[in-house]
């Protein structure tokens, strides 16, 4: 009965009303809204490989939430719940207390709801979220529309996680345990961006795939990207390593027009976005540091490296 004890403590609070039946039964039920589009995605984090053993339990709550929620944001559409697969070495009350605090905490902010999932043993710390949503049908933002002349556009900062990663206990380690997704930006998009991608394995291998699905190039120019004021004052090569291939950044990745870029500045965003490059039709990736050509060796987050 141990499952169902975690269950019942930990993971069955009050769901939206939007949720039909939640957690307690085979399966949950949603009624879709009318001419909408079901948004799904899933992530694993694997205790040791996606966040250090010693990573706070609330931290690790809240991430499996919000790493979902950017694949949601990245679509343009409204995250609206998720559900949870919980593998456990052991039955450790106060780790379940905080990890169940900050997916909560995350799904609270986010107004999402736990409608789901499975709990079972495990040798390793294994966390699987579904995450849903909805979206008007046609009008998801997917990676291959780039257009040639449009700019390359990201939100927040780049690089602050990959750098607090290696420099755990500096301020930065805030942005690595806590990504906030760019939900309201994301929907916000919806109709603007051509293109887009959340940021999860590096800045270019994303805006790579991008690239690929939208059978385009493009040029970054390395002085525009958005960096802390710790990263900016690193070498050129250690902020663009950063910048560009660190990863676990959670921020969006889009390509607009800049028609498009204009009409999205005269709305209220609660995240600042910066152009750092144009699309070509060279079907390369380039970067340049004040009109000077840079070549550059980057390798994202690789899962089976």
């Amino acid at each position: 009965m141990a499952e169902f004890s975690i269950i019942d403590t930990y993971f069955n609070r009050q769901i939206n009303s939007s949720v039909d039946l939640g957690v307690g039964d085979d399966s949950a039920l949603l009624t879709p809204p009318p001419n909408q589009q079901l948004v799904i995605c899933a992530d694993t984090l694997v205790a040791g490989r996606h966040f250090p053993l010693d990573t706070n339990p609330h931290a690790i709550g809240w991430k499996s939430v919000a790493v979902n929620l950017s694949d949601i944001a990245a679509m343009g559409a409204k995250p609206q719940s998720i559900l949870l697969a919980l593998s456990l070495p052991q039955i450790d009350h106060d780790w379940l207390k905080g990890f169940s605090q900050g997916l909560y905490d995350c799904c609270d902010q986010f107004g999402v709801s736990l409608i789901g999932g499975d709990t079972t043993q495990s040798p390793h710390l294994t966390i699987s979220v579904t995450a849903l949503g909805w979206i008007e049908a046609g009008q998801a933002v997917t990676r291959s529309g780039a257009q040639i002349g449009d700019y390359v556009c990201v939100s927040g900062q780049v690089g602050d996680a990959a750098y607090a990663l290696q420099h755990l206990g500096h301020h930065l380690q805030k942005r690595l345990d806590y990504p906030t997704p760019r939900c309201q930006l994301g929907q916000k998009l919806k109709g603007l961006a051509s293109s887009m991608i959340d940021i999860s394995d590096g800045l270019a291998q994303d805006l790579g795939h991008i690239l690929k699905a939208s059978h385009k190039g493009a040029i970054l120019n390395l002085e525009n990207l958005a960096m802390s004021p710790v990263l900016q004052d690193l070498c050129h090569e250690q902020k663009w390593q950063y910048a560009l291939a660190g990863g676990d950044d959670y921020e969006l990745c889009f390509t607009i027009s800049p028609q498009n870029y204009k009409t999205l500045l005269q709305q209220q965003l609660d995240v600042n976005t910066t152009i750092i490059g144009t699309i070509t039709n060279s079907q390369t990736l380039s970067f340049q540091h004040h009109d000077q050509a840079v070549m550059l060796n980057l390798n994202g987050y690789q899962h089976f490296a």
